[in-house]
């Protein structure tokens, strides 16, 4: 029996409703129930206005809505909100051209299909109404350019475009000062660098997130706990964080600098010195370990091209797991801090100074991946509640770190625990985002009196901090951008504001230029 055109009329009206109520939803953080809300409210002037009725049928011409190519970038946009929270157009770029094969999300990969059989429908809705409407016909032409001008996704575009035009194009590049070690301890310290996924420090609220944050909390009281380390534009995603703690600068991307726009970058950041440069120039044996695969985002070309001897992630250590024993990504948590102390123990063996680098994934958002010996310690995991990983990752942070002590694998070195960037979209998302926001960074042992330094700052002040807590001398108190926290000198944040910092990002093109000089 073929459907009654009323019938259509309102699975139309109705459907488009929903689409308006979810992007609103989605957009402002707003209840489960405002894309109800929305919908009876746009049926409702749809009624009145006798929306899509025969009588508004002026010609059986079949236009297309100008309107299309507007909403398909409105659904990316909404897509990309609602995967990450908050749209990083640097980390879309950066990720398409240093790779995204063997990504984790496998949870976003199956809402992309979603989301693109839910902009199809919503597309033929909008083309039916079109053509079964005359006034429609009329209005999405002004609605067209309205979609265009007010799509944060092309707005990000339109102001990093604007730098062509700007007078100020190296402020940030007349900030930098090239990383350098002008005095070193007569004995070298080991480094031990834990990058917590996602683990911010707002989580240390109590209030809000109850014991989530205890374990880090117990564990920075017996060093250097910095507080007000901020999030810089271009530090958001793993490996700009990594970046922005080893380098001092932010990973702002290569763009149509990279002469091969559609192959994989061969290098990231071949410009610059980084840590591992530094180190490695001292005779420093250095070991990066994670569970996820190193092919995805350009990690193992990061870390092989800044001196590290040693790179491993899913593909080298998945042999090591217990059979059936990983996640989405790769390695649970606990399996990886168990490879990392016997690396550990040979890198201590060794007559070298070592540096060792590792990356947690159990609060990886939207949910986690809480290692099984969590759920042995903590009961039962619901499948969604991110306070649950970030409870894991603490614990078993704070064991790996105990089990090493006892060990004596920690004299004469320096650990830092971090998070690699604050958390994108998760299950705890209106809470975090309700209040001001901060990265976690400690430092303990190798002499470090504890202490709580309160200061406004950026990862980018992480490697200044790092050198000077190593025993290293470096020009100034800075490297990079950034500057020592363990020092009296204001960072850039403090002086200029982190709004400011971000603007003068968005019309930076010499600094970018020297990130990028030599990549293919």
């Amino acid at each position: 029996m073929p459907i009654s055109l009323n019938t259509r009329r309102w699975c139309a009206l109705t459907y488009i409703g929903l689409c308006i109520g979810y992007a609103i939803m989605v957009v402002w953080v707003l209840p489960w129930w405002t894309p109800i809300v929305t919908t009876l409210a746009w049926l409702a002037v749809g009624y009145h206005f006798h929306w899509g009725h025969p009588s508004q049928r002026a010609t059986k011409r079949k236009a297309w809505p100008w309107s299309l190519v507007p909403l398909i970038l409105w659904w990316v946009y909404i897509y990309l909100d609602d995967s990450f929270g908050q749209l990083d157009l640097g980390a879309v770029i950066f990720h398409l051209q240093a790779g995204i094969e063997e990504n984790g999300s496998t949870d976003r990969q199956i809402a992309g299909v979603i989301y693109t059989v839910a902009a199809i429908v919503m597309l033929m809705a909008v083309t039916w109404l079109v053509r079964a409407d005359h006034r429609w016909r009329l209005w999405e032409r002004v609605l067209s350019l309205f979609l265009l001008a007010f799509n944060p996704l092309l707005f990000g575009l339109s102001l990093r475009g604007a730098s062509v035009i700007d007078d100020d194009e190296a402020w940030l590049n007349d900030r930098y000062r090239p990383p350098e070690i002008v005095a070193a301890p007569r004995r070298p310290p080991n480094l031990i660098y834990l990058y917590m996924e996602s683990t911010e420090r707002t989580y240390s609220d109590t209030r809000r997130f109850g014991d989530a944050y205890e374990d880090l909390a117990q564990l920075g009281k017996e060093g250097v706990v910095f507080q007000g380390v901020q999030q810089l534009d271009n530090t958001g995603w793993t490996m700009a964080g990594m970046v922005a703690s080893q380098c001092g600068v932010p990973l702002m991307p290569a763009g149509l600098m990279h002469d091969n726009q559609f192959e994989p970058l061969s290098d990231v950041l071949p410009g610059v010195n980084c840590l591992g440069d530094l180190l490695h120039e001292r005779g420093y044996d250095l070991t990066y370990m994670g569970g996820a695969s190193t092919k995805f985002a350009g990690k193992a070309k990061f870390y092989r091209g800044h001196g590290f001897d040693t790179v491993l992630g899913r593909d080298e250590l998945e042999g090591k797991a217990p059979a059936g024993y990983l996640n989405d990504w790769g390695l649970y948590d606990d399996t990886l801090f168990g490879l990392a102390e016997k690396r550990i123990r040979q890198l201590h063996a060794s007559d070298k100074p070592y540096a060792f680098f590792g990356l947690t994934l159990a609060a990886h958002p939207p949910f986690g991946h809480p290692s099984q010996s969590c759920i042995d310690n903590q009961g039962p995991f619901d499948g969604t509640d991110i306070l649950y990983s970030v409870k894991c990752t603490g614990w078993l942070v704070k064991n790996f770190v105990e089990r090493l002590r006892a060990e004596g694998l920690l004299d004469n070195t320096l650990v830092v625990v971090a998070s690699d960037h604050l958390s994108m979209k998760n299950s705890a998302w209106e809470d975090l985002i309700a209040e001001d926001r901060e990265n976690t960074l400690m430092m303990l042992g190798n002499g470090l009196r504890p202490r709580v330094i309160e200061q406004p700052a950026s990862m980018v002040d992480v490697l200044p901090t790092l050198l000077e807590a190593m025993g290293y001398t470096i020009p100034d108190h800075r490297a990079g951008l950034g500057v020592s926290l363990l020092s009296a000198k204001p960072t850039l944040v403090e002086r200029h504001s982190l709004e400011e910092m971000n603007q003068r990002m968005r019309s930076e093109n010499v600094l970018q230029e020297r990130l990028w000089n030599g990549v293919n």
